[in-house]
This record gives C-alpha cells, structure tokens and sequence, in this order.
C-alpha cells in the first residue's frame, strides 16, 4: 500500500471503495458555512493542498471556493483524469504525481492550508506522525490543517485503517494547536458517525 502499483490495480479493477463521484460532504458543509483557508498576504488566494486526491474532486471544489489549490497523488491513471476533470470545468488546478511523503522536499512551507481526507487512514499506521509532520512542514506558521478522520472505531486492518479519537490529539499536539473538533455538519451515508472533523493550526 506504499507503492503507486498496489493503488493502480485497485483503480484497474474498480475497487475504488473509497470513491464518492463528488466532493466530500464535510468539506462542502465546511466551506458552505463559512469556512475558508486565509492567505499569508490580505488579497491573495490561499494557498492550499490535497494530498492524497485521486480524482480530484475535492481539490476542484476548493478551486472553484477562490483558492490556489495543488492536489498531490502517486497513480499517474487517475491524475490523468482529474487533469481531464478540473479542465472540463475550465479550473486552474495544479496536479503533481508525488508520494505525499516526499511533499516536504519540494513544499516547505509553501501552503496556507492542508485538507486531509482518507489519505491518513490509508497509509501505514506506523507513519501516521510522519504523515502529520509533513503537513505541518509543508504549511507556513501558522496554516491551517483541516482533516476529516475517518473511519473514526474500534478494529484493525485495512486500509482503511481505523482511526481512534483519542489517537488524533496525541498526534497532533508536537506541532499544531487544535482550534475545533467534532462531527462534521455533513458525511455520506455510510460514513455517518465514523468523521471527526479537526481545524488544527500549524505551531511555531
């Protein structure tokens, strides 16, 4: 599950699961109430990341939101469709074929804002802090995590990976200050009562 081959094959045979055909319910509820990455400079667009993006459905919403958004997967198939998607609907989207793990190098600094949805819960567990501080590096002083968690019980195995409530606040806390969690406004159907919606800034 670390390497683009075994993403691949689950895209070839349509065991894309994790699919929704849309933007991310808690991400449209978000953004519908109000909510907005802010720019390091008054009057620019924020800056903001989706690492993780398949086919870009989330990273288009956010462009058509105002914002400057990169969207970073390492399955060159499905980024070819979200080119061929955000073009579609005439938006300016970068698309980089990237591991998320090598943002860092390339990114330090360079967001306003991360959205995370279901790439944390698809990668190996061991790396879950390592995951968190490449986003805290790649976000400027004081930018802002928004990360959806999911699928927020009890087990094991996956991906994905179970994520525990009690787990996200450990994580975080060496280098981002929790704003608010909780539910999300919205979630699809079947991930009703599995979201936990966490607005984190970047510490330091």
């Amino acid at each position: 599950m670390s390497a683009p081959a075994f993403w691949t094959a689950l895209y070839g045979a349509g065991q894309d699961g994790w699919e929704l055909g849309e933007p991310a319910p808690p991400l449209a509820a978000w953004l519908a109430g109000g909510g907005r990455f802010v720019p390091a400079a008054p009057g620019g667009r924020a800056r903001v990341v989706v690492p993780g993006c398949g086919r870009g459905h989330d990273a288009r919403l956010l462009a058509r939101a105002g914002h400057a958004v990169t969207g970073v997967d390492f399955v060159p198939a499905v980024l070819a469709e979200a080119r061929a998607l955000a073009a579609g609907e005439g938006l300016d989207v970068a698309f980089e074929e990237r591991d998320v793990f090598d943002l860092a190098q390339h990114h330090a600094g360079g967001f306003d804002g991360v959205w995370e949805y279901t790439c944390f819960c698809a990668i190996d567990p061991g790396r879950r802090a390592e995951y968190l501080e490449v986003a805290r590096t790649v976000l400027r002083p004081g930018g802002l995590l928004l990360a959806c968690f999911f699928p927020v019980r009890d087990g094991d195995g996956g991906p994905p990976f179970p994520v525990s409530r009690e787990e996200i606040p450990r994580l975080l806390a060496p280098g981002f200050r929790v704003r608010s969690a909780g539910p999300p406004a919205r979630s699809a159907k079947p991930r009703q009562g599995l979201e936990w919606l966490v607005r984190a800034e970047r510490a330091g």
